[in-house]
């Protein structure tokens, strides 16, 4: 499960920097799309730890994840509806679709104490490919103001995020 980690975070952070390193950077509708995206593969793991975490901790912050990124996707949808943008998939969003899925087959398939710290692990890895995509790709290649700041108010709720999963990895023992 650590190298599928690994691979799935290493995607990601690849698909955002080096999908569009032969144009200018994604777009802004590109950015919308890999923004609604990034959260939704949280929001799908997010309700498989609810239902099959065994600690309390992480089935709480499955929940929150939920919670979190359900909003951040409600201003997203509000904000490209505002602006009149039509969100475009592109190749970072189809690859975060697609790891995204692949973790939560694979999460399906554990129980108790391996689940919980493969969602923890998985976590970890992926709230700080996030965060790179979102500092090196998404934040330098926004063109709207709007979706530039929407980018840059969500992000300490990435990092508060990591941190917490990171604080739980290590309660779980790794």
């Amino acid at each position: 499960m650590k190298s599928s980690l690994i691979v799935f975070s290493t995607a990601l952070l690849l698909a955002a920097t080096g999908a569009f390193a032969q144009g200018a950077g994604p777009t802004d509708p590109q950015i919308a799309h890999i923004v609604v995206t990034a959260n939704q593969v949280d929001i799908d793991a997010g309700k498989l730890a609810e239902t099959k975490g065994t600690s309390k901790e992480v089935r709480d912050f499955g929940k929150m994840m939920v919670t979190d990124h359900s909003g951040v996707n409600k201003q997203a949808t509000e904000l490209v509806t505002k602006l009149k943008v039509k969100p475009e998939d592109n190749p970072t969003s189809q690859s975060l679709k697609a790891g995204g899925e692949e973790n939560v087959k694979k999460l399906q398939g554990l129980s108790g104490a391996a689940f919980d710290k493969a969602y923890i692990a998985h976590e970890v890895a992926y709230h700080q490919a996030v965060l790179d995509a979102v500092d090196k790709t998404l934040i330098p290649n926004a063109k709207n103001e709007e979706l530039k700041a929407l980018i840059v108010k969500v992000r300490p709720a990435f990092v508060a995020h990591l941190e917490h999963a990171t604080h739980l990895q290590s309660s779980l023992g790794k």
